[in-house]
């Protein structure tokens, strides 16, 4: 994972008023646990909004006045008419413990069920992991160059090593549909019959 660093505040109080004040100083109100005893504090909402509004999945290394701790975003409550940021949950990171999160993934290659015609379909944007701080990639990267039109690539195929993908093992994450004007070249029957069934899967 990606590594920034972000200074907090420390919270006087923890309650309803105190987290409208806190807001209103254009600060957003935090909570960080996970080894012991809760740490309550504030960072600016412009350098929180940064990290949350980004396709990227980071490991934060907090600054709470001279107090320093490492860990992941564990759950983020998004005002719903504003879009703004209005509370945030920190998971500390310890070594030789594990942790779940949601990182993000990334396609690279040309397809060549695209290139003759086919739609792509990307399914998952992010799948959820499990596994030690140190093992957890930034993102997931797949080659979609070998993907015909009707095939897919699916979570079983899926290896990171250390890390298990806790997603449905046969839900498919990426995918190459028949589009209008496409030909599919394959130059096998078997590779046709795969396709078929591919893409009958990928559509239930």
């Amino acid at each position: 994972m990606k590594t920034v660093q972000l200074s907090g505040s420390p919270r006087a109080s923890v309650g309803k008023k105190d987290a409208k004040a806190v807001r209103n100083a254009g600060r957003v109100p935090c909570v960080l646990y996970g080894t012991g005893e809760q740490t309550y504090f504030s960072v600016r909402d412009v350098d929180m909004e940064k990290i949350v509004f980004s396709p990227d999945v980071y490991r934060i290394e907090l600054d709470i006045e001279g107090t320093k701790k490492v860990a992941i975003i564990q759950e983020l409550q998004i005002h719903p008419v504003k879009d703004t940021v209005h509370h945030v949950d920190f998971l500390e990171l310890v070594d030789d413990k594990p942790i779940k999160i949601a990182i993000p993934v990334r396609l690279s290659g040309r397809s060549r069920g695209v290139l003759n015609g086919g739609r792509l379909q990307q399914v998952f944007r992010r799948l959820k992991v499990e596994g030690l701080p140190k093992d957890i990639p930034a993102a997931i990267d797949l080659d979609i160059t070998p993907l015909r039109i009707g095939h897919s690539i699916r979570v079983s195929q899926i290896e990171i090593p250390g890390v298990k993908v806790l997603n449905a093992p046969n839900a498919v994450v990426v995918s190459v549909k028949m589009a209008r004007g496409a030909v599919d070249t394959g130059d096998d029957e078997e590779g046709g019959e795969e396709a078929a069934s591919e893409e009958t899967n990928a559509e239930a």
